[in-house]
């Protein structure tokens, strides 16, 4: 664009005379305003063992689907390209360029779906994990809490979480 044009299309703009462009867009003045919504009236997210087990494998399976079956229409195309290049025709490197893309998309989404059924795998485990954990330590503290609970035994008599005493010892169990 001349420097000129430029020149022009700005004292346009300035004195008005050129059409301007507006967006579509509802008045600001208009309608209620919507508050944003509670994000606690939606619930909790809630995945269990058996949830992320099942997208695991379900990417799994979808991950060798697509080399099964994504993979078919690559060597026809191929041969297809070859045969109408060979021919003269430019349809042949277009489809040559298509098979190509194709095989590095599927590619893509393989690596995809290998990464969402690893990532499914190694979150079971975490989860599974820190469910271990978190019940060793609320058992530890139940044993710990019913040594101080007074309901544990009957009044006068020893508590039966410390055990039985070794008499020979003189030590507890």
């Amino acid at each position: 664009m001349a420097w000129d044009e430029w020149e022009q299309l700005k004292a346009e703009a300035a004195s008005g005379g050129a059409p301007h462009m507006q967006l579509n867009q509802l008045d600001p003045g208009s309608g209620p305003v919507r508050p944003a919504p509670d994000p606690g009236q939606y619930g909790e997210l809630r995945a269990n063992q058996t949830d992320l087990a099942n997208i695991g494998s379900h990417a799994f399976d979808l991950y060798n689907d697509l080399w099964d079956k994504g993979r078919r229409a690559v060597p026809a195309s191929e041969s297809a390209a070859g045969v109408l290049s060979k021919g003269g025709f430019a349809l042949g490197s277009a489809l040559q360029h298509v098979a190509l893309r194709w095989d590095e998309q599927l590619g893509s989404l393989r690596d995809a779906c290998a990464h969402i059924s690893n990532h499914m795998t190694v979150t079971k485990k975490l989860h599974a994990d820190d469910d271990h954990y978190i019940r060793r330590q609320m058992s530890s503290i139940d044993v710990l809490d019913a040594g101080f609970d007074e309901r544990v035994g009957k009044p006068g008599e020893p508590n039966s979480v410390y055990g039985e005493k070794d008499d020979k010892k003189g030590k507890k169990d």
